[in-house]
This record gives structure tokens, C-alpha cells and sequence, in this order.
């Protein structure tokens, strides 16, 4: 890997977002994933290389960090923070197509759960991972799932919820969204959301931490 494809890499692992960014404290001055971005583009490096040999590379290593317990929640978003600001200059090239994305992702926390820290972690690594997110938001119902599966062929559906409370509405999303659209791949997650509730309720897969979901994705593609 060139030199500055792994600093970019280093910059999304540490939440490295810009030179002005004083965080983290041991990379202070330097440039962040902002600027080494655009001078990797103007050195004439291609955006499908920086995406997957830069910004892929360290959210994979921070998705494995997270499970181990090695970072938390704060450390995660500083680097899909970093990873969104690089993001920035490669939009252009998903624009034309010059940049491919793995497939569609429409993930949204389920009808009477307005919470979203972790839906947007799940977004935010599923997107550093090479796939088109499609955020549907908070207390979204079946048929806004629907509408969505139906607007995007073949993509992936994740449910979130956070509540004992409104993990029933899963169910009720999951059987509306294989009624419509029978092929569709539902995927779970959520604090109180466990492998056995996902069998029960005829979802296709189940994961406790982020980077569970984005190697299930990968895999699937």
C-alpha cells in the first residue's frame, strides 16, 4: 500500500478528520483524512483505490476495535466522522461511476423508537465499507421499509430498536417486508435484540456489534 493510502487509513482508526482537528492528541499538526485525500486524488490515485485501500482499511479496524471492546462509542463516531469529511471528495466519483458500490443498504430504528446513536454507527461503517446507505430515520414504519425495498432492488434491510418496547414491531416490519418483496435479506440489531428473536421472527441475520452486520454484507453480496 502506498505511504498515503495508509496514512489515510491511520487517520479514519484514530478519528484523525483534519489538520485543525486537535484530535487524537499524538497525530496534533497533522493532516487529517481530509486533506490526504485530496492529495491523493491530485497525485492521480483512483477513488476506488482510495476507498478501498484507505477508508475501508481503517473502519474495518476500528469495527473490530469496537467489538473487542478496545474503543467505544465516542472513538467510533470521531472516525466516521473522518471517514464522511474524506467521503466528500470521492462523491463525484460514485456520480459518475468511476467508484462501485458493493450494493444498497435502507436501514431505519422501527416504528415508535426514536432512538438513532446506534443506527447511525451501523450506517456510518456500513457506508466506510463500500455500500450505498439509504438512512430511512427514526420510528419508521413497514411501509416506509416497503416503499424503500421497492425503490431499491436487491438492497439489504436492517431494523434497529433500542426498546423491549417496540422490538414487537419487528416482527410485524419483517413480515410486511418478505410479504412484498419475498427475496428480501432482513437484517437485526439493537441493545435488547438477541439471535433467537431474529429466528423467531423470520429475520435472515442478527448481529450484536457493527462489524458483525458489514461481514455478513460482504459476505452476501
Amino acid at each position: 500500500m502506498s505511504e498515503i493510502l495508509q496514512k489515510i487509513a491511520d487517520c479514519i482508526e484514530f478519528g484523525k478528520i483534519n489538520k485543525a482537528a486537535p484530535y487524537p492528541p499524538q497525530m496534533k499538526g497533522e493532516d487529517g483524512a481530509d486533506e490526504l485525500t485530496r492529495q491523493a486524488l491530485e497525485q492521480g490515485i483512483k477513488a476506488q483505490e482510495i476507498l478501498t485501500s484507505g477508508l475501508m482499511v481503517g473502519m474495518e479496524k476500528v469495527g473490530v476495535k469496537f467489538r473487542e471492546n478496545k474503543v467505544f462509542v465516542p472513538q467510533v463516531l470521531m472516525s466516521a466522522k473522518a471517514m464522511s469529511t474524506a467521503m466528500i471528495h470521492l462523491k463525484p466519483y460514485f456520480l459518475t461511476g468511476e467508484v462501485k458500490q458493493k450494493g444498497t443498504f435502507i436501514i431505519g430504528t422501527v416504528e415508535g423508537d426514536l432512538h438513532d446513536i446506534g443506527k447511525n454507527l451501523v450506517a456510518m461503517m456500513v457506508e466506510g465499507n463500500g455500500w450505498k446507505v439509504v438512512d430511512l430515520g427514526t420510528d419508521v414504519k413497514a411501509e416506509q421499509f416497503v416503499a424503500a425495498i421497492k425503490e431499491h432492488e436487491n438492497a439489504f434491510v436492517g431494523l434497529s430498536a433500542l426498546l423491549t418496547t417496540t422490538m414487537v414491531n419487528m416482527e410485524k416490519i419483517t413480515k410486511a417486508i418478505k410479504d412484498a418483496v419475498p427475496a428480501a435479506k432482513v437484517a437485526v440489531g439493537g441493545a435488547p435484540v438477541t439471535d433467537d428473536f431474529r429466528a423467531k421472527i423470520g429475520a435472515d441475520a442478527y448481529s450484536a456489534d457493527p462489524q458483525g452486520l458489514v461481514e455478513y454484507l460482504n459476505a452476501n453480496v
